[in-house]
């Protein structure tokens, strides 16, 4: 245990994020994202939802004010949700907006997302049951 870093973290999560640098992506990806075929890292948090491993991530990570939309969800393909939108992004929303205000959300083609998925630093496959629930996070830098 480490004093200020929360308890959801495995250690191997804490030195992918320490890796990354400014431009890198990292995956958070839902329970059922392809996260182990997707890229060069796969971390494992089964039992923890994507919500509250963002809240921690982004208490740790900044995000990159270079680009429009730090911050990219997986476009909801017609027909998949009955209401259009997932519940679970109003979470995603509340946490972004309480670490990083300014920090835009994007949303990105299935498919589109797979592949950007491919190409990002690392990916962590979560417990989460809640549908659309992964995201892409682009690292940014710590100003001194």
């Amino acid at each position: 245990m480490l004093k200020g870093i929360s308890p959801i973290f495995p250690p191997e999560l804490l030195k992918v994020l320490a890796e990354m640098g400014h431009g890198d992506e990292l995956v958070i990806g839902d329970g059922n994202f392809p996260a182990a075929s997707m890229g060069k890292r796969c971390v494992r948090c089964d039992g923890h939802g994507v919500a509250a491993l963002l809240d921690a991530v982004l208490q740790l990570m900044p995000l990159d004010d270079f680009v429009d939309a730090p911050v990219s969800l997986m476009e909801v393909v017609p027909g998949s949700i009955p209401d259009g939108e997932p519940p679970i992004w109003a979470d995603f929303r509340a946490v972004v907006g309480k670490h990083e205000p300014q920090a835009k959300i994007g949303f990105v083609e299935r498919f589109a997302f797979y592949e950007r998925s491919r190409n990002a630093f690392a990916t962590v496959q979560t417990g989460e049951g809640a549908l659309y629930a992964c995201v892409i996070l682009k690292k940014g830098v710590i100003r001194q």
